[in-house]
């Protein structure tokens, strides 16, 4: 990212926060009058998902013109784009969405920029809190317009973590031994339905480490910019060892401290 760093414009970041708040404008307008639909079990969509994303993609487009677009709600398959590719914005318009139909208040909307094959903006904004978590490479973490870094936080007992389960558990019998083990492992163990959030509340020092094995780029891309640029790491699960794939299905990202040893964690298995 060194080399795209300096000149992430300005610009980018401030329409992110601008389409973040009028895609959350929407989904407050769409409360408790929406209809529900099902893309598979116990995967929702509102009429609210889809005029967010279609909010956030109208207004980015009408200010770069030469940009794509990659959202939960429609577009290109989920595929990394590649460096060739023009800057391309990954949309999450309702991170959270069983919550958002349910009335259940954590949800949030999720827009991040890949330039040149490096995510470089992140944006997430809860409309229920107004509040607004916002980074771009080399240029720092924010909550609404306040510095954030992650925790110091360097002993798992004393963490909080947080976690999120695919739509469909069935025959996955190792996300149980994982939840297991931080329940005992970890202070405290929470899943509120919203990967984006999480990854914010890790950045923020809300919580010390989330981990998943069943996200989308388009629930990390935002919080993966924030989570670093406020001081923390992220990488996969699976292949903690190489540089950070967004399009791979797991993720664990914590402060400095946590990293390593949940790295290796995540290698050895859970219990041992």
């Amino acid at each position: 990212m060194d080399a795209t760093e300096s000149r992430v414009p300005r610009a980018w970041l401030e329409a992110g926060i601008e389409a973040g708040k009028l895609a959350g404008a929407v989904l407050m307008r769409w409360r408790s009058r929406f209809s529900i639909r099902e893309k598979g079990p116990n995967d929702l969509v509102t009429d609210a998902d889809l005029e967010s994303q279609r909010t956030i993609v109208e207004f980015l487009s009408s200010r770069f013109p030469g940009h794509a677009f990659m959202g939960e709600e429609g577009g290109p398959e989920e595929k990394d784009p590649g460096a060739s590719a023009p800057p391309t914005w990954i949309i999450d318009p309702v991170d959270g969405t069983s919550n958002y139909a349910h009335d259940f208040p954590f949800y949030c909307v999720s827009i991040g920029l890949q330039v040149a094959g490096e995510l470089v903006v992140g944006v997430i904004y809860d409309p229920v809190r107004d509040e607004m978590f916002s980074a771009a490479s080399g240029q720092g973490a924010f909550l609404n317009g306040r510095r954030i870094r992650v925790t110091p936080t360097d002993r798992l007992d004393r963490a909080m973590v947080t976690t999120g389960f695919p739509y469909d558990c069935k025959g996955r019998d190792f996300l149980f031994e994982w939840w297991k083990h931080f329940s005992i492992a970890a202070r405290a163990l929470r899943r509120t339905g919203s990967t984006a959030l999480h990854l914010a509340y890790v950045a923020c020092g809300r919580a010390d480490v989330f981990y998943a094995f069943d996200s989308h780029a388009w629930d990390v891309a935002a919080g993966t910019v924030i989570v670093r640029e406020a001081g923390g790491s992220i990488n996969n699960i699976l292949e903690s060892r190489g540089r950070y794939n967004h399009f791979q299905p797991d993720a664990v990202a914590s402060n400095a401290a946590l990293h390593p040893g949940l790295v290796e964690l995540f290698q050895r298995g859970p219990g041992r």
